[in-house]
């Protein structure tokens, strides 16, 4: 029985209906619709969860949400918390002027101020009882050893040392060309030239860091880069500069493009230095060029 009346249900759903709409004076026929039940439910079904979909866009991304009780404007959360924030530093400051008041009336009273006074622990070690330790020979001559020393250096080891550490280092050529001014001090030539082909690329001698790359009147586009143990490179007169301030480069890599720029360079070529701790050397002890 139970479903004789259920197929007799879905039977009337899916009965054919007609809507008529007709003129009430003439009973003239102006249109007609076939509906059946069950379209009727799903068309209303799908009516409701747009409309549900419609007003949850609306709530979730308009400004008509904050007409719902529970939802706050975000700028006024902003306003909020900002007022929040310099109400407490207001505060923090009233309460440092109070208390500087404070110590300024107490300290014209002849008392002493309120955090100036620390307790002293009944345990503390009392350290002006401590007797001074006398010093040894061995540590005496220790101090003389090392007050003797040269108070400037910036290295523990000696120059012997010193140079065997540069040599150790594997330095790429910047460029391969021919030396036409070697490094003297006496002329404060800090450095020496190269010279090679048109648009040869000049390559970092070490890994490192570009700390330079600008141009000056006198020694046109220059490149220096900074490496481990002090160590620093300059790389001047170029036509072009490949890298910028701040990048690493590493050991072989084009920073830029040998030229004549400047108003110290007479032609093509590269003037290379090589300093370490502040002091120049010669490049040429220490590369093949």
């Amino acid at each position: 029985m139970a479903k004789k009346q259920q197929k007799e249900w879905v039977k009337r759903l899916k009965n054919r209906y007609r809507m008529v709409i007709m003129n009430e004076d003439t009973f003239e026929e102006k249109a007609s619709f076939n509906l059946r039940p069950l379209n009727v439910f799903v068309a209303g079904g799908l009516g409701i969860i747009l409309l549900i979909t419609l007003t949850t866009f609306i709530i979730a991304f308009t400004p008509l949400r904050e007409y719902i009780p529970g939802y706050a404007d975000v700028q006024s959360r902003r306003q909020v918390v900002r007022l929040v924030q310099e109400a407490d530093s207001l505060e923090r400051s009233l309460n440092a002027r109070d208390l500087y008041l404070s110590n300024l009336r107490m300290i014209i009273n002849g008392k002493l101020p309120q955090d100036s006074i620390v307790e002293q622990p009944e345990n503390a070690e009392r350290y002006d009882t401590i007797k001074e330790l006398a010093r040894s020979v061995q540590d005496s001559l220790l101090r003389l050893d090392i007050e003797s020393q040269d108070p400037f250096s910036l290295s523990a080891s000696d120059d012997a040392s010193l140079g065997n550490s540069i040599r150790s280092f594997l330095f790429f050529a910047p460029v391969k060309g021919t030396v036409t001014n070697r490094f003297d001090a006496v002329k404060k030539h800090y450095g020496i030239d190269v010279t090679a082909a048109i648009n040869e690329p000049i390559k970092a001698t070490l890994d490192g860091t570009v700390i330079l790359a600008n141009f000056t009147a006198e020694t046109g586009w220059v490149i220096g880069i900074q490496h481990s143990n002090n160590l620093f490179s300059f790389y001047k007169h170029n036509s072009a500069l490949l890298k910028k301030s701040g990048q690493f480069v590493k050991a072989g890599d084009a920073i830029a493009v040998i030229g004549n720029s400047g108003e110290m360079s007479s032609g093509p070529h590269l003037h290379f230095e090589l300093w370490f701790n502040g002091s120049a050397l010669d490049p040429a002890k220490y590369i093949a060029f």
